[in-house]
């Protein structure tokens, strides 16, 4: 069962949070609702990219993390 995201944005759900926490909850909003990182899948008969190593995909989150992060410490 996928997790709940609440549709408000991480600041306000957890007032007196840090940025490393606000960035969290953004980056794994922005992960859930788009795929982030998981690359493309293929169906029967079409053959787009290669599914993404567990390695690639954990890197691409980590890259939307410190994105994440950056944007937060700006807006702060």
């Amino acid at each position: 069962m996928p997790e709940e995201v609440s549709s408000r944005p991480p600041e306000e759900r957890r007032p007196g949070a840090n940025n490393n926490e606000v960035a969290l909850e953004m980056m794994k909003f922005i992960a859930v609702t788009t795929g982030y990182g998981k690359g493309a899948t293929s169906a029967t008969g079409f053959s787009g990219k290669p599914a993404k190593t567990p390695e690639e995909y954990a890197e691409a989150l980590l890259q939307l993390f410190e994105k994440c992060r950056d944007t937060v410490a700006k807006e702060k």
